[in-house]
């Protein structure tokens, strides 16, 4: 459907082509009803996207935390389980979304050499008598679970029959370190060549080494505990207008992202200045009646703007991207596409400018 949708005017060219006399193409603003044939497409406008990187760090303390410092030397090792959030990585970037309010109807008329047109699946216009590009998969708004890690296996796969049938806890730990200590003792010597187990090549050494790493880990963890991860994306949309320092969204340690009134977290800051500073008289009655008969194709000439997220005193991000709200909208010319020739168009569906323009 998508297809059809996007070449409505393929099966009319064939028809209309070979005429000897041309027509205007003609273009009006809004939503064209009736018995005209021909194509609707829309303009985008600016979002400013700010992705954010979160993980959620969950500490679960191990069996023998108590003992980590007298048997493996692990201090500062916490009884107590937790769970805590940190902003590991945050990008900003402008997209485009469509513009309701720009909203306009290629018409077809008869003998006319009207543009072939390719629209995203949102309805922006991407290109004029270009091959078709392929689908474009959206990305993700959110994705969980990027971060989250494989578990480690049970524990208990590695414990001796000693230390099964130990007679109290303190035991128990003081068994478990001196397995681990003998693990360590093993390891080094297969590095250094020493074992009674040799090995017969480099893979059963790799497997060996890897096999003693995996139960170090595991009967460490008793002692040290064990933190899983989560990492979780999200993307947060602003649209851009003028503005200093305002609280976009929160951030707390215990509780992750908040929302921007949301005072249990650090406030962001989100500054946006527009640097298109001359300001543009506003249009007559007679400009305004003129600009409701459009002949030509719209596009959008954006602005640009300096972004700025700060955290506190501290500034995280700063770039200049482009903003079609402080752009203009210009028209291509329907000369363009009633010469003898092909005029090949190409926009950027983001901005909804002008990529490029090239004639046969």
């Amino acid at each position: 459907m998508r297809q059809n949708k996007t070449y409505i005017l393929a099966a009319l060219l064939a028809g209309s082509i070979a005429a000897p006399a041309l027509a205007q193409t003609e273009v009006t603003a809004g939503v064209m009803r009736g018995k005209d044939y021909g194509v609707t497409y829309m303009l985008p406008k600016t979002e400013i996207e700010i992705t954010l990187q979160l993980v959620r760090h969950n500490y679960t303390p191990g069996r023998f935390c108590q003992y980590a410092g007298r048997y493996l030397q692990l201090n500062n090792v916490s009884a107590d389980a937790e769970t805590h959030w940190t902003l590991e990585n945050i990008q900003m970037q402008s997209v485009g979304v469509p513009d309701r309010d720009q909203t306009y109807f290629v018409k077809l008329k008869d003998k006319t050499v009207a543009p072939l047109m390719e629209l995203t699946e949102d309805g922006i216009v991407r290109s004029i008598n270009l091959p078709f590009s392929g689908d474009h998969p959206r990305p993700q708004d959110t994705s969980a679970g990027a971060g989250r890690k494989t578990p480690l296996p049970d524990p208990t796969r590695f414990l001796t029959e000693d230390i099964l049938m130990a007679s109290s806890t303190a035991k128990m730990a003081e068994l478990v370190a001196k397995e681990i200590y003998n693990i360590r003792d093993s390891r080094n010597a297969l590095l250094r060549g020493e074992s009674d187990v040799v090995p017969q090549d480099g893979r059963q050494l790799k497997l060996m080494l890897d096999n003693l790493q995996l139960q170090d880990r595991v009967l460490t963890q008793m002692f040290s505990g064990q933190t899983e991860t989560d990492t979780t994306t999200v993307r947060l949309r602003i649209a851009p207008e003028e503005m200093k320092e305002k609280v976009v969204f929160r951030f707390s340690r215990k509780l992750g992202l908040l929302e921007a009134d949301d005072l249990a977290g650090e406030p962001y800051y989100l500054s946006i200045a527009n640097l298109q500073t001359p300001a543009l008289p506003p249009l007559t009655e007679d400009e305004t009646k003129k600009k409701k008969e459009l002949e030509g194709v719209a596009y959008n000439l954006p602005g640009r703007a300096r972004i700025t997220l700060t955290q506190g005193n501290h500034p995280l991000l700063e770039a200049e991207l482009p903003v079609t709200q402080f752009g203009t909208r210009e028209y291509l010319a329907p000369v363009l596409f009633n010469k003898n020739s092909t005029i090949r168009v190409l926009f950027d569906t983001a901005t909804g400018g002008l990529l490029k323009v090239e004639r046969d």
